[in-house]
Formats: C-alpha cells, sequence, structure tokens
C-alpha cells in the first residue's frame, strides 16, 4: 500500500504551504511531492522553497521556476527590463536568485508506482504551461493518457482541481496550494491511496492565516514596487480567481502592452470572474 500527498502551485505563499505540511503531517503519507510553482506570483518565493529544501521533498519544475530563471539568466527580451508591466516578475526573480542552482536542477516529471502508478507533471506530459481541466476536450484527455505508461497523470498549472476517471486511467489535477481560482481561497491539494488495488483520490482544502500573507505584500515591498501587476495579484489571493490574465488580454486587444495604471481601475469596473467564460469575454469586449 502507498498513500502519496502530492501538492503544487504555492506561488510564494509560506502561510498557506505551512497549513498543507502540518495537514499532510497528520495524514499518514508516505510521501510527499510537490509538483512545482513553488515561486512566482507572491512575495515569498525564498521562503517556499527554504522550506521545501528543509523537508527535503521532491519537486517538479512549473512554468513560473522556468519564468525567475528568465529573468536571473537575462534571457528575458530586453524591453522587459524597463517595462511597468513586468516589474512584478523582475522583483520575484531577484528575491529567488539565490536558489538559482536549486530551481535549474529539478526535473520536468516525477513517476511513482510503475506502470500501473503515477506520472506526476506541473502541466502537461507536454509543456509545464499547458493547463488540463474540465475544458479538455475527451479526444485529448484520450491522447493524453495514451502517451503515457502509466495509469494516473496528476498535474495542477490551472490552480482548478479536476478529476476524470475513464477505463484508459485517471487524470486528476491537483489545485494550488497558494492561489486557487475555483473561488475557494483554502490550501487544495490531494492524497493518493493504492489500498484498494487502485488510486483513489481524495482532494483537500485547508484553512490558513491568509489576511497575514496578504499582509506580507506590503510589508515586502512587493506591492510598491510590483506596480499594477503585484496589485491583481493580491486580489487573485483576495478573491480566489483569476485576474492577471484577464487584464493582460484585454489591455492587449487595445493595444496596450504596457498598460498605465489607471487601466486597472477600469478593468476592475467591468470584469466579473464569477461569470462563465463566454460571458467575461462577451463583457470585456464591450468595456
Amino acid at each position: 500500500m502507498t498513500r502519496l500527498a502530492i501538492l503544487a502551485d504555492i506561488h510564494g505563499n509560506p502561510h498557506a504551504f505551512e497549513a498543507v505540511i502540518d495537514d499532510i503531517g497528520r495524514q499518514g503519507v508516505d510521501e510527499a511531492i510537490i509538483a512545482g510553482d513553488l515561486v512566482g506570483r507572491g512575495p515569498c518565493g525564498a521562503a517556499v522553497v527554504d522550506r521545501a529544501l528543509a523537508l527535503g521533498w521532491p519537486c517538479l519544475r512549473g512554468n513560473h521556476e522556468d519564468y525567475a530563471l528568465g529573468f536571473i539568466r537575462r534571457e528575458v527580451p530586453e524591453p522587459w527590463w524597463t517595462m511597468d508591466i513586468w516589474s512584478a516578475s523582475r522583483w520575484i526573480a531577484a528575491e529567488v536568485a539565490r536558489h538559482r542552482a536549486f530551481i535549474e536542477a529539478l526535473p520536468f516529471s516525477l513517476e511513482r508506482g510503475g506502470p500501473d502508478g503515477l506520472l506526476i507533471v506541473h502541466g502537461s506530459p507536454r509543456s509545464n504551461s499547458e493547463g488540463i481541466g474540465a475544458w479538455t476536450s475527451d479526444e485529448d484527455r484520450a491522447a493524453l493518457l495514451d502517451g503515457i505508461a502509466q495509469r494516473v497523470l496528476v498535474c495542477a498549472h490551472t490552480h482548478r482541481p479536476f478529476h476524470d476517471d475513464s477505463p484508459r486511467g485517471q487524470i486528476v489535477n491537483i489545485g494550488s496550494v497558494g492561489l486557487p481560482f475555483n473561488g475557494d481561497w483554502r490550501a487544495q491539494y490531494a492524497i493518493f491511496d493504492d489500498a484498494q488495488g487502485d488510486w483513489a483520490v481524495e482532494f483537500r482544502q485547508i484553512s490558513y492565516d491568509r489576511e497575514a500573507f496578504l499582509n506580507l505584500y506590503a510589508e515586502s515591498g512587493f506591492l510598491e514596487q510590483g506596480g499594477l501587476t503585484a496589485a491583481l495579484l493580491k486580489i487573485e489571493v483576495e478573491q480566489a480567481r483569476p485576474f492577471l490574465m484577464p487584464f493582460l488580454k484585454w489591455a492587449s486587444q487595445r493595444g496596450f502592452d504596457d498598460p498605465a495604471p489607471a487601466m486597472m481601475a477600469r478593468f476592475l469596473e467591468i470584469f466579473d470572474p464569477t461569470l462563465p467564460t463566454a460571458a467575461q469575454i462577451e463583457r470585456l469586449e464591450r468595456g
């Protein structure tokens, strides 16, 4: 029998991470694995990496580790070093730069349990920036499972828990510890247990001191130095919904690659993250 805790998308949120660590300690698991995005979006990426290193838990490399490395290595386009919209990314990369060697060494995937076990990735087996969820077609889900040797594909990246169980196998998106996008602000992860001969999945939601974490946005200097991007990221934690990417798409459609702070106020007037996607798009196009 094997019992695994798998978590991801901590995003520099040490308070949510610590709450999940405490919960995992009470669940009798054999191993805990972090499926990427320890850093990015939040102000305390270095603290999260420090804690993960102290625990010794295996970690994967998510897309936000790649983003941070792009700035640390100075591999990003030259305009990104001066554009306001990238100020939060510059701040985050500088904050985690001392962990460059650790981030560079992170693997893309991990396997547990052999052919009847789990393949663990951040996004998908194809890319750590490809999201799998309810919107993924039946054909694409089948192709993803047909492309791996294991029975269970475990992923994250979208910040939305998802479970698809078919005759071919299971696809499980474990959600996000530090920044859920499903309207539930609690830290979310999953436990996998093969005690019954197949992998049972338990999704867990853990409360944490969210206000203490939100205070760190100002106390760390992230909110002041990260500009409107940092402000939108803080709103995402408050509402457990995506704001940054919809704002960037809305601004880009209006020809603003480096939008001014005043545009954020207009966006917040018209954007409703609780609406279905089609209704959101229509509303933003009108605005």
